[in-house]
């Protein structure tokens, strides 16, 4: 097991440094609402990940990647989902910046983090075929499945914190209302350009 650990734990940051819809919305939600909002937000989707792969390691995976219908209402729910944070995001840049509101809506950021990881078909498609590889056929396959899982949680949440803290320190840049408005025109469009990326990569011949 500990010999496979290490190839899994450089496959997993080769995971999660390539766009994805966790990596954009975090951006986008560091550099409009700060380092707090986008700390919550990424403390959801690290529990988002962490309940993919405990479902995954119950066998819950397997069964959405074999029938049709509920992969492709994952995959285009997760689609959707970007689709209408896209909205908000344009939304939200037309009132003014309020930090104390910001603040007091952690726990909403902490659940659309949560909702956009659990609707991330490429979190899915993760466990459910590249983690196995990384079982090791002659031992017990449920602890292994949980240091698996535990570890990708952990290498994509330190990615995931690196892209708040770097996101964050450009959000002063953006505190005046002409550029905030301006900046959510740009962030609605690159949400719904991830939107159509997930909708693309994501697509399955059955």
């Amino acid at each position: 097991m500990l010999e496979a650990l290490l190839p899994f734990i450089l496959t997993s940051f080769a995971m999660e440094l390539t766009p994805g819809p966790n990596m954009g919305y975090l951006t986008v939600l560091s550099l409009d609402r700060g380092r707090k909002a986008g700390l919550a937000a990424a403390a959801g989707v690290a529990l988002g990940l962490l309940i993919l792969g405990l479902a995954a390691g119950f066998g819950l995976g397997t069964i959405i990647s074999e029938t049709r219908w509920l992969y492709e209402a994952l995959r285009w729910g997760g689609v959707a989902y970007l689709v209408w944070l896209a909205w908000d995001c344009y939304r939200e840049s037309r009132r003014p910046l309020d930090v104390s509101d910001t603040e007091r809506n952690l726990s909403g950021y902490f659940g659309r983090g949560l909702l956009t990881n659990l609707l991330n078909p490429k979190a899915a498609v993760f466990y459910i075929a590249v983690m196995p590889n990384f079982v090791v056929v002659d031992q017990p396959t449920a602890p292994q499945a949980l240091i698996l899982t535990l570890t990708y949680v952990g290498v994509s949440t330190i990615v995931h914190l690196g892209i708040v803290l770097l996101a964050s320190t450009l959000q002063p840049l953006l505190a005046s209302d002409r550029t905030r408005r301006v900046a959510g025109i740009v962030f609605a469009v690159l949400l719904v350009f991830i939107a159509i990326w997930l909708a693309i990569t994501t697509h399955r011949v059955w």
